[in-house]
Formats: structure tokens, sequence, C-alpha cells
């Protein structure tokens, strides 16, 4: 990347733009840059065998002697999650944090043998200054404790970042720092970065405090055992569930290793106080249905989480019995309304009662704020300029709108794809060219080994098969032994199909037959000639395109 002189203020991100999740966003100025956030996405059906998406690193490598520090907004996966694969490839001086996602993140990195102890907690008070940056911090209301916006001064202007946020009048924590949002924009505000989630939402999101009576409304009611699937990371709201709980006489069952962790972490930093109030798996089966309730993993149709399991009859600690109510205290994630939707329908078929979200049935809101919201923030800060982030292109045009009628020039409005660098100069904001920002995926232990032609592999794997061609040579002799062996999975049935699979076997040890005739073998060249063949003619007979392996075993006799 070029850019125009050392005075500018260069603003990019690395992921959030243009999807929902893997959020990391740079400010550098001269020598220096400062990191907000690094989480991770999930990956979507036909990105196969993939754990986890995180942003291309390699801009940060190269320039890592420049880094200051690495700034979390909050605790929430796609903010925090791609911390650990973050510190394996790029030294991070040091991590400010606040308190519930430091907790987060040191368990996250423990787990994965990581030996970094340079977090430091923040709080709103805090103010962190380098030498051409001073980072203050505001509170704000969301879904998981402890998330903050970000006040960022620089040589060419203050950019606020504002994290995940939303204005919650009644929230069931605290509420968003208004007063020092309005103080900051008073200030004045060069460039502001805000989170789009629901941006395309009409109105003020649904109060927290609102959920809660929801919520208990449904424990009065109910007289069998209650089984609750919610966020893990949604404090709040695991909070209330368990306050809603002794209210009515019940204890709590933990389902789930996330939910597990998530309450140990919230009462080792006093969101919850009651800890005699949890019970054993062990302890809970033996408890009349009114005395329990069961709070558990799942609500995303996850089919390796509890309450998927719990729906298949196949958890090992839980079956579902007659009167069971099981509440969805959730809304879909985009990709997995299909799962949920097969979740439900299991556990109509077990006979239990199904509550989930709707106008009707308030048992969830959204840590993000509503389009009122996006314009009561506006009003606040007063940017000059502005820069939709953390969503779908769709949502980002829908908050560069937005902000347009809320006084802000249309062309002061910036809708950037990951990459894209905005140049901050004493005279205004412009667009200065990119940096690399492409996908990197992470499959197991391995980071970044898995590209586009590993994928379409799978891909193809899944939808047409393989088919494995295998032949035995005897290398004294450079002949062949006996036949082929074609071993096939996901191709077709073997016992229906003996004809086609004789016939490409018989084409096969003609092509290996042929080129034995040579003394040197060229078995690089021979595999082609082989899936150049048999390819043709598996498509013309099956219309079917599967991955053609052919294996070569040589043998001395």
């Amino acid at each position: 990347m070029k850019f125009f002189d050392n005075s500018n203020t260069l603003v990019f991100a690395l992921g959030g733009l243009g999807e929902v999740g893997k959020n990391m966003y740079c400010v550098m100025h001269n020598d220096e840059i400062i990191i907000i956030d690094s989480g991770v996405m999930f990956p979507q059906d036909e990105l196969m065998g993939i754990d986890y998406v995180i942003p291309d690193f390699s801009f940060l490598k190269k320039n890592q002697d420049k880094i200051k520090a690495l700034f979390i907004t909050h605790g929430h996966e796609d903010h925090i999650g791609g911390i650990p694969f973050l510190l394996q490839l790029v030294d991070i001086p040091i991590i400010y944090a606040p308190r519930q996602a430091t907790e987060l993140i040191k368990r996250k990195i423990e787990e994965r043998g990581i030996k970094y102890k340079k977090i430091q907690v923040y709080t709103e008070k805090t103010k962190v200054k380098f030498k051409h940056f001073t980072i203050e911090f505001f509170a704000t209301t969301h879904s998981i404790p402890d998330s903050h916006g970000i006040s960022i001064t620089t040589p060419n202007g203050t950019v606020v970042m504002t994290g995940d946020f939303k204005f919650d009048w009644t929230p069931i924590g605290p509420m968003s720092n208004i007063h020092k949002m309005a103080e900051i924009g008073k200030k004045g505000v060069k460039l502001l970065l805000s989170d789009s989630t629901n941006a395309m939402v009409e109105g003020f999101s649904l109060s927290e405090s609102r959920v809660d009576e929801t919520l208990g409304d449904v424990f009065e009611r109910c007289t069998g055992r209650i089984i609750i699937a919610t966020f893990a990371s949604n404090i709040y709201r695991l909070k209330h569930i368990v306050e809603t709980c002794k209210k009515n006489n019940r204890k709590v069952a933990l389902f789930g290793r996330s939910m597990e962790t998530s309450i140990e972490i919230a009462i080792a930093c006093g969101y919850i106080e009651n800890t005699d109030i949890f019970v054993t798996p062990e302890e809970a089966n033996k408890m009349k249905s009114d005395e329990i309730a069961l709070l558990c993993t799942g609500s995303q149709g996850e089919p390796l989480a509890a309450l998927s399991r719990i729906a298949n009859g196949s958890h090992r600690q839980i079956k579902l019995i007659p009167g069971d109510v099981v509440v969805f205290s959730s809304s879909a994630i985009p990709g997995n309304a299909s799962s949920i939707s097969n979740t439900i329908n299991k556990l109509y078929l077990k006979g239990v009662k199904v509550y989930t979200n709707t106008l009707l049935s308030e048992i969830h809101t959204s840590g993000h704020g509503n389009k009122e919201e996006l314009k009561l923030l506006f009003r606040l800060f007063q940017p000059e300029y502005f820069m939709p982030y953390h969503g779908e292109y769709r949502m980002l045009k829908a908050h560069a709108d937005l902000a347009i009628e809320c006084g802000i020039k249309k062309e002061n409005t910036f809708i950037l794809d990951n990459g894209d660098v905005l140049a901050l100069t004493k005279d205004g904001v412009k667009r200065n060219g990119t940096v690399p920002a492409s996908d990197v995926y992470v499959d197991g232990n391995r980071i970044g080994d898995v590209g586009s032609a590993v994928i379409k592999d799978r891909n193809i794997m899944s939808n047409d098969g393989i088919l494995v061609i295998i032949a035995n040579i005897d290398i004294n002799k450079g002949e062949l032994i006996g036949n082929t062996n074609i071993t096939t999975r996901g191709f077709v049935l073997v016992n229906e199909n003996g004809e086609l699979l004789s016939r490409i076997e018989y084409m096969a040890n003609q092509i290996i037959k042929n080129n034995l005739k040579n003394k040197k073998i060229n078995y690089a060249e021979l595999k082609q000639q082989i899936i150049a063949e048999v390819y043709p003619f598996i498509l013309e007979e099956t219309g079917r395109k599967p991955i053609i392996l052919p294996v070569f075993m040589e043998i001395k006799r």
C-alpha cells in the first residue's frame, strides 16, 4: 500500500465489512498502528470441514513493529474469537479489554496452549496514550456485560468506533453513557464508524426488561420442566433467568460446555451471586418437574449442542418427558433458520410445548440498535464523516442512508470493503488504496493451509463422491499385478453398478499396461492420463463428476 504521506491517519477494516462477524479494524498514523477487535466468523455450509474464518493478518505481520496495542470492545466471538490465531502469527505488545472480555480471552488462549500474560483490563475511566493516539472509552448497552465504544484522538481528528450497541432505557445491566457520547460529540468527531447490524429494522429495539417480564410469565404459567436455550454469551439474559428461577423456587441445571463456562465467569465477575441455585444433571433428574429448569446451549440448532441432542433423544443425561416446555430465548443468526426449524420439529414430535420469539411472545431481544437508535447516535456524536461497519452490504447501505437523513453529506459517507483504506487529512477524509484482506480458513490446528482448491474438492466429494483406482506394480518385471482395484465412496452403490465399475477397471488396466511397455514410467503423467480418459466416460455414463484418485503401489517380487 502506498500512502500519500506520513501525515495521513489511515483507517481500514481487515474484517467486518460486507459480513456479520470477523470484526477487525485498524487505525494507523506514521509508525503506529492500533487494532480494534479480532473476531472470527463461523463458516457457511459450503465451507466443508472449516472451523472458523478469520481475517488475513499479513499486513499486520509485515508491520508488526508499528503495532502498539489491540483494543477489545466486548467479549463476543465475532470480536475476540480470532485472538488465539492472531497471537500465533503476530507479536501483539498488549491487549486492552473490559473485565468480562478479559476472562473470556484468558480461557480461550489457555485452551489453545498459548502463554500470553499482557492483558490489561480497562474501564470507562481508562485513558491510553501513545505518541500519535489518545484512546478513551464510553460504556454501551449490549447483550454482554462491559461493552464499550472507543474514541481515538489522532493528529487529524477524532475517530469514534461504537462497537456493538443499543439504547435501552430500562436495561437489566447499565445504560449506554449518552452523556459521555454527547461530550465527545461536542468536542468534534471527524469520522464515526458505527454498528450496522439492525440498520434495516424500524423503530426501537425491545428492552431487555420486557424480555424479563415475558420469561417471568412463562415461569408462572408452566408446571412442568422448563428447558431454556439461549446464547451462552448473553450474561444479562442468564442473570435474569437465574433470578426468575429463584423467584419461582426452581433450581437450575446447566448443559453445554460454553454455558457452564459463561456461568462460571459470570459468578467470578459478580454478575450472578446466587450460586446455591445450581444443581448437577444427576440431581435435576431426581427433582420434581416444577422444581427445576434446564439452561442449555443449542439455540441455533447446532447438531452437537445440548438442545439438539435432547431433541434427538441422544443426550445421555436428559430425556424429554410429557409436560416439558422448551423456550428459545434467542433469534436466528442468518443461515441457521433451517437447523433451528429442524430442532423445533423434533421437539414437537416428542410432544413438548415450544416457545419461540414472536410479537406475541417476546422472549428475546437483539443487542443491536434499530433505526431510531442509530439516528440518536448521529445526533449525539454529530460526525463530519461516516463509515458504517459490522454488517452485510445491504445493512451498510441502509446505515449510510440513515446518516444522510440525519444531515451528513452523501459525499461524506463511505461504504467500503474489507481492505479499503480511508485517509484522514487536515482537510477531510478520502479513499486511499487497499491492504490485503482476504478470508483465511482455520481447519483444526491449521491456519490458512486450506485454500479454495481444497474447499472445491470437498464440495465435489460431498456432491459426486470419490473414485480411487489402486494398481499394484511389479517394479522388477515392470508389469501390472492382477487387475486394478476400484474403491468408491459417495459415487455409486457398488452392488448395483458392477458393470460400470468393471468397465472403469478395464479402462484403467489397459492404460497402465500400455504405459508399462516403456521402461521408465512417469507416474505423474500416468495419473493424469487415467483421469483424462476415465473422467469423460464417467460423466457420460452417470452425469456425475467424482474426484478420481489413481494410486500406484510398487511391489518387489
